[in-house]
């Protein structure tokens, strides 16, 4: 096979034909989540995530986004 050839058969795709998915948010009362990816044979391993100071936090396995509900009082059920 020729290098023009070979150039013809592998073709980068334009930027407008790659399609991604917006990864899943969940809204959420507390600044405490434990994210298991939805369980199952499809899961991961289950993980503890505190949302910090901007209510925030994307899960490091399966980059579930939690955001903490606007309104929501995280600490007052804290012991």
């Amino acid at each position: 096979m020729t290098g023009t050839k070979a150039a013809a058969m592998i073709r980068r795709r334009r930027r407008s034909e790659i399609v991604t998915e917006p990864f899943e948010t969940i809204t959420v009362d507390t600044d405490r989540v434990a994210c298991d990816g939805g369980g199952g044979p499809l899961g991961h391993p289950k993980v503890y995530l505190n949302l910090g100071k901007d209510g925030r936090i994307e899960c490091p396995y399966c980059s579930r986004v939690y955001v903490l509900r606007e309104g929501a009082h995280p600490h007052e059920h804290a012991h």
